[in-house]
């Protein structure tokens, strides 16, 4: 397999690095900056480096752009001119919907991790920043190629990631909440305690030590601002909605405290216990795969389909292959589903979609 990597920083080399070392594919990258460039190949992070992008991308099986969010609409679109008929693209952006256009080809499958880490640069990237996490992909409904979905999944998953299919709206919501948004309050919450940490040091008084705590609240803040700017702006409504509710939530607390109301005060941090245990997973345990074996005709976006379809629902596919019949015209997509209860919601969701289903 041959996979171009276009941007050669935390996130490409990371890539490189497990495609090289867990997928043995042949990695080229490309980057603006040529040290960046020189640097990935002196770490192995990329087996050679191409002058330009279009270079880079001629005869690869896959294509990540890895490049910042405000460069990634050009960067795709100049990879989609330089790629084969059967490459498929994908970027690793934080926002999606400024790449609607692009979405309508069907070689292209949008795509987010949810790994990183505080140090920038191909120095820090690493074989294993992908194991056990989330990997967001956006296929759509009506174009997106189930071959080549296919591939990537697979590959996604020998990087050690769980390829997590959601739409692209979806996304940027859920982004502008779990992401952008405490980016924001970081930010906010820095700026606050210097200004009173300020204050109180031209007073004479004694600074307090900064709790673990806080140093947790405001470790993000401070991100790169040339990366942030872009993703503010790139997903400002989602963000401004985001915003907003905060807002409300942070006037019913003041209410709360305002009026004394120690009962309402219990009763709203428990309700956070509750829902930090809910979105951390707790209590939840793995279970046997499951092969649910799905019958389905061969036209664009069936494959987007079900892995939205079972995506939207919160049931991950461990794992997908496609069978297509000797003249192509139908196919059996199989699905490996964790645990007993998440097979039969799938099997229960993909039957409504219209598709028979086989329990392997």
């Amino acid at each position: 397999m041959r996979v171009a990597v276009l941007g050669v920083g935390l996130i490409g080399g990371s890539i490189g690095l497990a495609a090289r070392a867990r997928a043995e594919a042949e990695v080229c990258g490309y980057d603006p900056d040529p040290d960046v460039g020189a640097r990935a190949l002196e770490l192995g992070a990329v087996g050679r480096v191409a002058e330009d992008l279009a270079t880079a991308v001629r005869g690869a099986d896959v294509v990540f752009v890895a490049a910042p969010v405000g460069a990634l609409p050009a960067t795709v679109a100049a990879a989609l001119d330089a790629a084969g008929p059967d490459c498929v693209i994908s970027d690793v952006g934080s926002t999606k919907r400024l790449l609607a256009q692009a979405s309508a080809d069907p070689r292209f499958v949008g795509g987010h991790p949810l790994a990183g880490a505080e140090s920038e640069g191909v120095e820090h990237a690493r074989e294993d920043l992908f194991d056990g996490a989330t990997w967001y992909l956006t296929p759509t409904r009506e174009s997106t190629a189930g071959v080549l979905y296919e591939r990537l999944h697979a590959l996604l998953r020998r990087f050690g990631a769980h390829p997590t299919a959601i739409d692209a709206a979806t996304h940027d919501r859920l982004m502008a909440n779990i992401s952008h948004l405490p980016h924001v309050l970081a930010n906010l919450l820095a700026a606050q305690a210097a200004g009173l940490l300020h204050n109180a040091g031209e007073q004479g008084e004694r600074l307090p030590a900064v709790g673990p705590s806080f140093r947790d609240a405001i470790r993000v803040a401070g991100a790169n601002s040339a990366i942030w700017t872009d993703i503010y702006t790139a997903n400002g409504d989602a963000l401004l909605a985001a915003i907003d509710e905060l807002s409300d939530r942070l006037g019913d607390v003041r209410a709360m405290l305002a009026a004394g109301d120690g009962t309402a005060l219990s009763a709203w941090i428990e309700r956070a216990r509750v829902e930090r245990d809910a979105l951390l997973g707790t209590g939840l345990s793995g279970g046997s795969v499951h092969e649910l074996r799905v019958h389905v005709p061969n036209r664009p976006g069936v494959i987007a389909e079900i892995a939205l379809a079972l995506g939207e629902a919160g049931v991950n596919i461990g794992d997908l292959a496609l069978a297509p019949s000797r003249d192509n015209s139908q196919g059996v997509v199989a699905l490996w589903v964790d645990g007993e209860t998440q097979a039969e919601r799938a099997q229960e969701l993909v039957t409504g979609l219209g598709f028979p289903v086989v329990r392997a």
